[in-house]
Order: C-alpha cells, then sequence, then structure tokens
C-alpha cells in the first residue's frame, strides 16, 4: 500500500536528484550519438532534465550536482510577508537584506 505522499509525489511530479550514475549514462548516451528524445525515452526521464544535464556537462565538464543559493526564496518570502507595505518599504528591506 502506498502512503498518500507517495502517490502525491507521483501525480504531482515531486523532484528527485538523478544519481550520479543515471546523469553519467545520458552523457554516455549523448556521446553516442542519442538524441535528446532517445534518451528520455530510454532513461524514462523527462526531455528536459536529459537537455539540462548535457547543457551542464557541456558548460562544466562534469556531471556533478552544483550548489543552490538560497538567497531567492528568502527574498521572495520576504515580499509576501509585506504585501501591505508600500513598494518603497519593501524596496529598502531588499537592499538591506542584501
Amino acid at each position: 500500500m502506498q502512503t498518500s505522499s507517495t502517490n502525491i509525489c507521483e501525480r504531482m511530479g515531486c523532484s528527485q536528484e538523478l544519481s550520479e550514475f543515471k546523469r553519467g549514462t545520458v552523457i554516455g548516451c549523448h556521446l553516442c550519438n542519442k538524441s535528446i528524445r532517445e534518451i528520455s525515452l530510454l532513461l524514462n526521464i523527462p526531455q528536459s532534465t536529459v537537455s539540462g544535464i548535457i547543457t551542464k556537462w557541456k558548460q562544466l565538464k562534469t556531471t556533478a550536482t552544483q550548489p543552490r543559493s538560497e538567497c531567492g526564496q528568502c527574498m521572495k518570502s520576504a515580499v509576501h510577508k509585506s504585501r501591505q507595505l508600500p513598494a518603497e518599504s519593501i524596496a529598502q528591506d531588499l537592499k538591506n537584506f542584501m
């Protein structure tokens, strides 16, 4: 029996990080001249994910995950908390935040 959270993740498409092996397999298929669509169907992952892995590999020459910035989420929550304040006040808060 599946838990409700597992069922929601399946329906809503909760993001999961691909293993290093799977990312390496994407690059291996790419080097063997497989198309993004073929790789996507073969490995059962979205075409956008395949494309992103290949793009990052071309730019960084690695398939390792890179650290994520937390700044965007903090600024987003700061704006949502102060919706009733004037725009100037929000702008000043964001300047002080950075």
